[in-house]
């Protein structure tokens, strides 16, 4: 009797011990679903995390990139720079023009030498002479010219114009760069017809005689029939009005 007693009670014993150890485990095993969304959330962390880093290295690029870009500008205004004509030797040059061109004659490669007709007086011709330089010069109060054949080679046809006299101041006659100097002759101041020069076509003009050797002179033709009788030269001048007024002054041979 007490044997049937102690099997059962056994046996109840050991269900609840293994029903204990179930409950357990099935505990045990969903412990690590609540860390799930945990380590998802730090997935997610460490995705971002590179992404935001490869973002900043971009803009550190571009920025260089940006500063590559303004650099040849700033060296190009530095060659342009370097283009501007070097400052002369002679401090004169900018201080006093005048004086820098009263020192420094201007020499035919930096001339460039126009002869035309002056509108409305056909007997009277314009010589403009420009410096092309970069600095001023100087030339002489008046250019030598001389009126002859371009087929004579002694010069018994060469007809000299009177100029002005009573000439003083400066020793020669200021042309700033890139200013132009003016004289005027008059190949026929009367306008006679008769009594003039025979065969006089060409006029040969040497800009400054003082300074420049008579290989420079330069030749402007003339053109047949031309009249030429006591002729006037006047002075180099700012302007043409001021250098005809010049040249009806002309009163003595150079």
């Amino acid at each position: 009797m007490s044997m049937k007693s102690t099997l059962p009670s056994a046996a109840v014993l050991l269900l609840g011990a293994l029903a204990l150890t179930a409950c357990q485990s099935d505990s045990t095993g969903a412990a690590p679903a609540p860390s799930s969304p945990s380590a998802s959330t730090s997935s997610s962390t460490s995705s971002v995390s590179p992404s935001a880093s490869a973002s900043v290295s971009q803009s550190a690029p571009a920025a260089t990139s940006a500063s590559a870009t303004t650099a040849p500008a700033t060296g190009a205004g530095t060659t342009k720079a370097a283009t501007k004509p070097a400052p002369a030797k002679d401090p004169g040059a900018a201080s006093d023009p005048d004086g820098y061109a009263f020192r420094h004659p201007c020499s035919i490669g930096q001339l460039s030498v126009q002869v035309t007709r002056r509108a409305g007086a056909p007997t009277q011709r314009v010589i403009a002479v420009r410096n092309t330089g970069a600095l001023s010069c100087g030339l002489s109060y008046y250019p030598l010219v001389v009126l002859d054949s371009a087929k004579a080679q002694d010069g018994t046809a060469a007809v000299h114009p009177m100029v002005p006299d009573g000439l003083g101041g400066p020793p020669a006659y200021p042309v700033y760069a890139g200013h132009t100097a003016y004289a005027v002759v008059d190949l026929d101041p009367s306008g006679a017809t008769t009594g003039t020069a025979a065969g006089v076509d060409e006029m040969d003009v040497l800009p400054d005689a003082g300074h420049m050797p008579a290989a420079q002179t330069l030749n402007f033709p003339l053109g047949k029939g031309t009249s030429v009788l006591k002729p006037k030269l006047g002075l180099y001048r700012d302007t043409v009005a001021d250098a005809v007024a010049s040249m009806r002054t002309a009163n003595m041979l150079p």
